[in-house]
Protein backbone atom coordinates (compact mmCIF):
# COMPACT_ATOMS: atom_id res chain seq x y z
CA UNK A 1 0.00 0.00 0.00
CA UNK A 2 3.00 2.47 0.81
CA UNK A 3 4.17 2.00 -2.73
CA UNK A 4 0.85 2.85 -3.92
CA UNK A 5 0.20 5.78 -1.75
CA UNK A 6 3.57 7.25 -2.48
CA UNK A 7 2.53 6.89 -6.17
CA UNK A 8 -0.76 8.70 -5.78
CA UNK A 9 2.02 11.84 -4.32
CA UNK A 10 4.08 11.24 -7.27
CA UNK A 11 1.02 11.43 -9.84
CA UNK A 12 -0.50 15.04 -8.30
CA UNK A 13 2.88 16.57 -7.71
CA UNK A 14 4.03 15.89 -11.26
CA UNK A 15 2.11 14.06 -13.84
CA UNK A 16 -1.39 16.06 -12.54
CA UNK A 17 0.83 18.88 -13.21
CA UNK A 18 1.69 18.28 -16.65
CA UNK A 19 -1.31 17.54 -18.04
CA UNK A 20 -3.85 20.05 -15.95
CA UNK A 21 -4.95 21.49 -18.89
CA UNK A 22 -6.15 17.91 -19.71
CA UNK A 23 -7.86 17.02 -16.70
CA UNK A 24 -9.73 20.40 -16.38
CA UNK A 25 -11.49 19.82 -19.56
CA UNK A 26 -12.18 16.14 -18.31
CA UNK A 27 -13.71 17.54 -15.16
CA UNK A 28 -16.68 18.88 -17.72
CA UNK A 29 -17.32 15.75 -19.20
CA UNK A 30 -15.95 12.35 -20.91
CA UNK A 31 -16.06 12.03 -25.00
CA UNK A 32 -14.06 8.73 -25.69
CA UNK A 33 -14.48 7.51 -29.29
CA UNK A 34 -13.63 3.46 -28.13
CA UNK A 35 -14.89 1.48 -25.70
CA UNK A 36 -12.34 -1.45 -24.73
CA UNK A 37 -13.78 -4.60 -23.60
CA UNK A 38 -10.75 -6.90 -21.75
CA UNK A 39 -9.88 -9.06 -19.41
CA UNK A 40 -9.38 -8.05 -15.68
CA UNK A 41 -5.57 -9.45 -15.21
CA UNK A 42 -3.22 -7.19 -13.81
CA UNK A 43 -0.45 -7.67 -16.33
CA UNK A 44 -2.72 -5.95 -19.36
CA UNK A 45 -3.12 -1.67 -19.40
CA UNK A 46 -5.01 -0.72 -22.16
CA UNK A 47 -4.06 2.57 -22.26
CA UNK A 48 -0.29 2.29 -21.93
CA UNK A 49 -0.96 -1.11 -24.70
CA UNK A 50 -2.58 2.00 -27.03
CA UNK A 51 -0.51 5.16 -25.70
CA UNK A 52 -3.90 6.68 -24.97
CA UNK A 53 -4.62 9.41 -22.59
CA UNK A 54 -7.39 9.68 -19.94
CA UNK A 55 -10.86 10.39 -21.62
CA UNK A 56 -10.11 8.55 -24.87
CA UNK A 57 -10.81 5.17 -23.87
CA UNK A 58 -14.30 3.91 -22.37
CA UNK A 59 -12.79 0.65 -20.56
CA UNK A 60 -14.40 -2.27 -19.28
CA UNK A 61 -13.19 -5.19 -17.46
CA UNK A 62 -13.92 -8.83 -16.43
CA UNK A 63 -12.35 -12.34 -16.02
CA UNK A 64 -11.99 -13.53 -19.97
CA UNK A 65 -13.01 -10.61 -21.57
CA UNK A 66 -16.64 -11.79 -21.64
CA UNK A 67 -19.83 -10.55 -22.80
CA UNK A 68 -22.77 -12.33 -22.01
CA UNK A 69 -25.56 -12.36 -24.34
CA UNK A 70 -29.17 -10.23 -24.08
CA UNK A 71 -31.16 -10.99 -21.24
CA UNK A 72 -28.50 -14.31 -20.01
CA UNK A 73 -27.28 -12.11 -16.99
CA UNK A 74 -28.39 -9.11 -15.00
CA UNK A 75 -24.51 -7.71 -14.48
CA UNK A 76 -22.85 -4.64 -15.18
CA UNK A 77 -21.48 -5.54 -18.70
CA UNK A 78 -24.85 -4.48 -20.63
CA UNK A 79 -25.36 -1.57 -18.78
CA UNK A 80 -21.65 -0.45 -19.07
CA UNK A 81 -21.90 -1.20 -23.15
CA UNK A 82 -25.21 0.53 -23.38
CA UNK A 83 -23.72 3.65 -21.92
CA UNK A 84 -20.84 3.31 -24.11
CA UNK A 85 -22.50 2.91 -27.42
CA UNK A 86 -26.15 5.30 -26.91
CA UNK A 87 -24.75 7.45 -24.11
CA UNK A 88 -21.45 8.14 -25.26
CA UNK A 89 -21.75 7.70 -28.54
CA UNK A 90 -18.70 5.46 -28.96
CA UNK A 91 -17.68 4.81 -32.69
CA UNK A 92 -15.48 1.60 -32.04
CA UNK A 93 -15.70 -1.59 -29.43
CA UNK A 94 -12.37 -3.60 -28.93
CA UNK A 95 -12.79 -6.76 -27.79
CA UNK A 96 -8.76 -8.03 -26.47
CA UNK A 97 -7.71 -11.03 -25.30
CA UNK A 98 -4.38 -11.85 -24.25
CA UNK A 99 -1.91 -14.76 -23.67
CA UNK A 100 -1.85 -16.91 -20.68
CA UNK A 101 -5.13 -15.68 -19.52
CA UNK A 102 -6.54 -17.36 -16.50
CA UNK A 103 -10.28 -17.68 -17.62
CA UNK A 104 -9.48 -19.54 -20.63
CA UNK A 105 -7.53 -22.12 -18.54
CA UNK A 106 -10.48 -22.57 -16.61
CA UNK A 107 -12.50 -22.83 -19.26
CA UNK A 108 -10.28 -25.58 -20.72
CA UNK A 109 -9.78 -27.61 -17.21
CA UNK A 110 -13.04 -26.94 -15.53
CA UNK A 111 -11.54 -29.15 -12.73
CA UNK A 112 -9.65 -26.15 -12.06
CA UNK A 113 -12.09 -23.51 -11.13
CA UNK A 114 -14.39 -26.31 -9.57
CA UNK A 115 -13.31 -24.44 -5.79
CA UNK A 116 -14.38 -20.89 -7.25
CA UNK A 117 -17.96 -20.94 -7.44
CA UNK A 118 -18.51 -17.25 -8.86
CA UNK A 119 -15.94 -17.87 -11.38
CA UNK A 120 -17.20 -21.45 -12.55
CA UNK A 121 -21.05 -20.24 -12.90
CA UNK A 122 -19.30 -16.60 -15.06
CA UNK A 123 -17.20 -18.98 -17.40
CA UNK A 124 -20.92 -20.51 -18.58
CA UNK A 125 -21.18 -17.24 -21.03
CA UNK A 126 -17.95 -19.08 -22.67
CA UNK A 127 -19.21 -22.07 -22.81
CA UNK A 128 -19.79 -21.51 -26.64
CA UNK A 129 -16.52 -21.24 -27.05
CA UNK A 130 -15.34 -24.59 -24.80
CA UNK A 131 -17.49 -26.50 -27.29
CA UNK A 132 -16.33 -24.77 -30.57
CA UNK A 133 -12.53 -25.92 -29.14
CA UNK A 134 -13.62 -28.89 -27.92
CA UNK A 135 -15.36 -30.29 -31.17
CA UNK A 136 -12.83 -28.40 -33.06
CA UNK A 137 -9.57 -28.12 -32.31
CA UNK A 138 -8.50 -31.69 -30.45
CA UNK A 139 -5.24 -32.02 -32.54
CA UNK A 140 -4.54 -29.16 -30.35
CA UNK A 141 -2.73 -29.22 -26.84
CA UNK A 142 -0.69 -26.71 -24.26
CA UNK A 143 0.08 -22.93 -25.70
CA UNK A 144 -1.85 -23.68 -29.05
CA UNK A 145 -4.86 -24.78 -27.77
CA UNK A 146 -4.99 -22.04 -25.13
CA UNK A 147 -4.29 -19.60 -27.97
CA UNK A 148 -7.02 -20.86 -29.84
CA UNK A 149 -9.59 -20.89 -27.60
CA UNK A 150 -8.31 -16.92 -26.53
CA UNK A 151 -9.14 -16.39 -30.33
CA UNK A 152 -12.06 -18.06 -30.59
CA UNK A 153 -13.30 -16.61 -27.42
CA UNK A 154 -12.75 -13.01 -28.98
CA UNK A 155 -14.80 -14.07 -32.00
CA UNK A 156 -18.33 -15.80 -29.42
CA UNK A 157 -17.88 -12.46 -27.68
CA UNK A 158 -18.10 -10.26 -30.30
CA UNK A 159 -20.92 -12.03 -31.51
CA UNK A 160 -22.38 -12.02 -28.11
CA UNK A 161 -22.16 -8.08 -28.29
CA UNK A 162 -24.09 -7.80 -31.53
CA UNK A 163 -27.10 -9.29 -29.89
CA UNK A 164 -27.20 -6.76 -27.44
CA UNK A 165 -30.15 -3.56 -28.91
CA UNK A 166 -27.98 -0.76 -28.59
CA UNK A 167 -25.10 -2.03 -29.96
CA UNK A 168 -27.22 -3.80 -33.02
CA UNK A 169 -29.02 -0.58 -33.72
CA UNK A 170 -25.97 1.27 -34.40
CA UNK A 171 -24.43 -1.45 -36.49
CA UNK A 172 -27.58 -1.57 -38.27
CA UNK A 173 -26.91 2.52 -38.94
CA UNK A 174 -23.26 1.77 -40.05
CA UNK A 175 -21.93 3.75 -37.49
CA UNK A 176 -20.21 1.59 -35.17
CA UNK A 177 -17.32 -0.78 -35.84
CA UNK A 178 -16.43 -4.16 -33.80
CA UNK A 179 -12.47 -5.23 -33.31
CA UNK A 180 -11.10 -8.61 -32.44
CA UNK A 181 -7.80 -8.49 -30.84
CA UNK A 182 -5.15 -10.95 -29.02
CA UNK A 183 -2.58 -9.30 -27.16
CA UNK A 184 0.56 -11.45 -26.47
CA UNK A 185 2.03 -10.51 -22.66
CA UNK A 186 5.75 -11.69 -23.76
CA UNK A 187 6.39 -10.25 -26.97
CA UNK A 188 3.65 -7.19 -26.88
CA UNK A 189 2.68 -7.95 -29.80
CA UNK A 190 -1.34 -7.18 -30.93
CA UNK A 191 -3.09 -9.24 -33.93
CA UNK A 192 -6.34 -8.33 -34.55
CA UNK A 193 -9.16 -10.53 -36.50
CA UNK A 194 -9.05 -10.32 -39.90
CA UNK A 195 -12.82 -11.29 -41.83
CA UNK A 196 -11.08 -11.53 -45.58
CA UNK A 197 -8.40 -13.45 -44.09
CA UNK A 198 -10.88 -15.46 -41.98
CA UNK A 199 -7.82 -15.31 -39.36
CA UNK A 200 -5.86 -13.30 -36.60
CA UNK A 201 -3.27 -11.50 -38.17
CA UNK A 202 -0.38 -8.96 -37.00
CA UNK A 203 -2.17 -5.56 -36.58
CA UNK A 204 0.06 -3.82 -39.10
CA UNK A 205 -1.91 -5.97 -41.51
CA UNK A 206 -5.17 -5.48 -40.09
CA UNK A 207 -7.20 -4.58 -43.82
CA UNK A 208 -10.66 -5.44 -43.15
CA UNK A 209 -13.34 -3.03 -42.75
CA UNK A 210 -14.69 -3.04 -39.09
CA UNK A 211 -18.43 -3.69 -40.55
CA UNK A 212 -17.41 -7.01 -42.02
CA UNK A 213 -17.34 -8.59 -38.52
CA UNK A 214 -20.92 -9.32 -38.82
CA UNK A 215 -20.38 -12.13 -41.28
CA UNK A 216 -17.64 -14.34 -38.96
CA UNK A 217 -15.93 -16.65 -40.88
CA UNK A 218 -13.25 -18.15 -38.91
CA UNK A 219 -10.14 -20.11 -40.59
CA UNK A 220 -7.64 -21.40 -38.56
CA UNK A 221 -5.38 -24.25 -38.08
CA UNK A 222 -7.37 -25.74 -41.13
CA UNK A 223 -10.62 -25.37 -39.46
CA UNK A 224 -13.90 -23.08 -40.40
Amino acid sequence: MQRLIQGIHTFQKDTFRELENLFEKLARGQTPETLFITCSDSRIDPNLLTRSNPGELFILRNAGNIVPPYGAANGGEGATIEFAVAGLGVQDIIICGHSCCGAMKGLLSPEAVASLPAVEAWLKHAETTRRIVQENYSELSGESLLRATTEENVLVQLENLRTLPAVASRMVKGDLHLHGWVYDIASGAVSAYDVNEGQFVPLAEYKNHPSELSSRKRVANGHI
